[in-house]
C-alpha cells in the first residue's frame, strides 16, 4: 500500500505517514481508530491490524534487507509499505491525515528496487508517471542511448492466501509497463497451473486469469520501481500532473488485494480488453504471450510484443525485466539480462531465444495464447535445438521432461525452420493417443502414415516410462501400460522432420 495522507499538524506540505493513522470506517465521514496486536492475524470488528507484517523496502535488491515497521514509524511521503489484510476482503480503511499534494519524490538506485506507490487520494495516470521527462531523463539526453532513471516498469505484488512461511507463497510480482503511445502491458506473476490430477486450478480473484495492472493506479496502491542498470542514484518522481479522475472498475483501474468488489470507472478514456481481460494492441503491433508449465506446479508466462519501432536493445514503455531469481524459472534474454516483456521488430526469420532454469528433473510444457494480430496461417514455433524439434505452438502445446540444470542455447521462439518451411506441420489430427484400458494399452493411430521417429511417455513426475525410437511407418502402434501407475501422463510423438506433438494420456488399468 502507499498512504494518501500523512501526519495532520498546522506545518505547510506534506509530512510522514505512519500506519496509525489507518481508522476503522463507521460512516461516510466518522471512523474510529483501529488496534494493534501483535498476533499472526487482525480483525474486522474492531478493526484490529497484526503488526508483524508491517514493512517497507527502500533501494535495495536483496530479500532479507524489508525494513520493519511498527504502527508510528515515520514513513516518507510516496513511500509503500506492506501491510496484512483482514480475512474475508471487503474490509474498508479510513486514512486520516492531511492528503499529500505537490511533487513527490523518493531515491532509487541502478540495479535496486524500491517500493513506492500512488501517494495522492485520486488516481494516478501510468503513462504520465512511467513518461514523465525527470523519470525517463529523456530531458537531458543528447542521443538515443539516453539512460532511464527506471526500467519504466510497475511491480505489483499478488499472491494466494497459504501459510505464514515465506517457502509456502504462491505467487510473485506482476509486471506493467506502457509505451509513450499508450500500448500497455503487462505479464501475470508466476501461480500454480494444475493440480495433481492434471485439473487446472483457478487462480486468485480479478479480472482475466488473475489480477491486471490498468493504466490508471488507484487510491493506496503500492507497487516497486527498479533504477534502470547504468542510471546510478536517482529519484522517481510523482507529481500532481500523472492525477487523473478514475474510480476502480474491471476496465480501465484496478487494485491489487486479495478479494473485495470494484466499483464503475467514470472520467477516463475507454480501453479495450479481450476476454481474458488482457490489453488489445493496435492494429499496427503484433502480441503473443508464451506459457511455461513447470511439473503442474506453476507457470511462467511471457510476453513478447513486435512493432516497427522496436528495437534489439531496450525498448522503453515495451519491454520488462524480470523482478525475480527464482531457482526454477524462464524468461526471455537480452545483454545477458531477463526479461519477462519483450519488444522486437518482427521478421519472419527472428530466432528468439529463451533461458529455462530448472533446479530439479521435471517435466516442462510450453504453450501459447492470447495471440493478436498474427495472420492464421503463420505458425509460431517453439524450436528444441538440442533434438532439432520444431512445434507449431498454435497447433499444440509441446512437452518435455528436462533434467536439472540452466538451458541458456536450447530453446527458442522461430516463424520458420531453418529447411526453409518445405515442411508440413504436423497438427493433432495427424495421430489419435488413448489408453485401451480394456487391453491396458497405450495406442497411437498413424493414419497419414508419418515416419515416426520415436513415441516417449512421462509420467506426472516427469519420469520417461515408455521411449521407443526409429518405429518408422505403421498404422497404429500399441506398448503394454500394466506395469504403470494410474493417473495422467504425457505422450510426445516425434516424425522424421522433428516435428513433435504432445498429448496428456490418461491411464487406467
Amino acid at each position: 500500500m502507499c498512504s494518501p495522507v500523512g501526519n495532520n499538524s498546522a506545518a505547510s506540505g506534506n509530512e510522514t505517514n505512519r500506519v496509525e493513522l489507518i481508522d476503522g470506517s463507521t460512516g461516510l465521514t466518522t471512523s474510529s481508530d483501529a488496534i494493534f496486536t501483535t498476533a499472526y492475524d487482525g480483525t474486522a470488528s474492531p478493526l484490529t491490524i497484526s503488526s508483524r507484517w508491517l514493512y517497507s523496502y527502500v533501494v535495495s535488491d536483496q530479500y532479507a534487507d524489508w525494513i520493519i515497521l511498527d504502527p508510528n514509524t515515520a514513513i516518507q511521503p510516496g513511500l509503500g509499505f506492506t501491510m496484512k489484510g483482514i480475512g474475508g476482503g471487503g474490509q474498508l480503511y479510513d486514512f486520516r491525515g492531511k492528503p499529500n499534494n505537490g511533487t513527490i519524490s523518493n531515491n532509487i538506485l541502478a540495479d535496486n528496487f524500491t517500493l513506492i506507490g500512488n501517494p495522492y487520494p485520486s488516481a494516478i495516470d501510468a503513462l504520465l508517471l512511467i513518461h514523465d521527462p525527470q523519470n525517463t531523463n529523456i530531458d537531458v539526453a543528447t542521443s538515443p542511448d539516453y539512460t532511464p532513471t527506471t526500467t519504466g516498469v510497475l511491480y505489483y505484488w499478488e499472491q494466494t492466501p497459504t501459510t505464514h512461511n515465506t517457502a509456502d507463497y504462491v505467487g510473485g510480482y506482476g509486471a506493467y509497463t506502457i509505451s509513450s503511445g499508450g500500448v500497455e502491458s503487462f505479464s501475470f506473476p508466476t501461480f500454480y497451473g494444475y493440480d495433481d490430477q492434471g485439473n487446472a486450478v483457478p487462480t486468485p480473484p480479478g479480472p482475466g486469469p488473475s489480477k491486471v495492472a490498468r493504466r490508471y493506479i488507484p487510491i493506496g496502491q503500492g507497487f516497486m520501481v527498479e533504477g534502470a542498470p547504468g542510471s546510478g542514484s536517482n529519484s522517481v518522481f510523482v507529481k500532481n500532473a500523472h492525477r487523473v479522475y478514475a474510480k476502480e472498475s474491471s476496465g480501465n483501474s484496478y487494485f491489487f488485494r486479495t478479494d473485495g468488489e470494484n466499483n464503475d470507472n467514470t472520467g477516463v478514456e475507454e480501453t479495450q480488453y479481450n476476454e481474458l481481460g488482457l490489453n488489445i494492441v493496435p492494429d499496427d503491433f503484433k502480441r503473443f504471450r508464451l506459457n511455461i508449465n513447470f511439473n503442474q506446479d506453476f507457470t511462467r508466462q511471457l510476453v513478447q510484443n513486435f512493432h516497427n519501432t522496436a528495437t534489439d536493445g531496450f525498448d522503453y514503455g515495451l519491454e520488462a525485466p524480470s523482478s525475480d531469481d527464482s531457482t526454477t524459472d524462464a524468461f526471455w534474454t537480452q545483454n545477458d539480462e531477463d526479461f519477462v516483456i519483450q519488444a522486437h521488430n518482427f521478421d519472419i526469420e527472428k530466432r528468439i531465444p529463451i533461458i529455462i532454469k530448472a533446479e530439479n528433473q521435471q517435466p516442462i510444457e510450453f504453450s501459447i495464447f492470447d495471440i493478436q494480430n498474427f495472420d492464421a496461417s503463420q505458425p509460431i514455433y517453439i524450436h528444441d535445438i538440442e533434438n532439432d524439434t520444431y512445434v507449431d505452438l498454435r497447433e499444440q502445446d509441446y512437452s518435455i521432461n528436462l533434467p536439472a540444470g540452466n538451458y541458456t542455447d536450447r530453446f527458442e521462439v522461430t516463424f520458420q525452420p531453418e529447411e526453409a518451411l518445405s515442411i508440413e506441420g504436423i497438427t493433432n489430427e495427424n495421430f489419435t493417443i488413448f489408453q485401451n484400458i480394456k487391453n491396458a494399452e497405450l495406442t497411437v493411430l498413424n493414419p497419414n502414415g508419418l515416419d515416426i521417429k520415436s513415441i516417449t511417455l512421462y509420467n506426472v513426475a516427469g519420469k520417461v516410462v515408455i521411449n521407443t525410437k526409429n518405429v518408422g511407418v505403421q498404422n497404429e502402434y500399441r506398448f503394454s501400460t500394466k506395469s504403470l501407475s494410474e493417473g495422467i501422463y504425457v505422450a510426445t510423438v516425434t516424425v522424421d522432420t522433428n516435428q513433435a506433438i504432445s498429448k496428456k494420456v490418461v491411464i487406467k488399468n
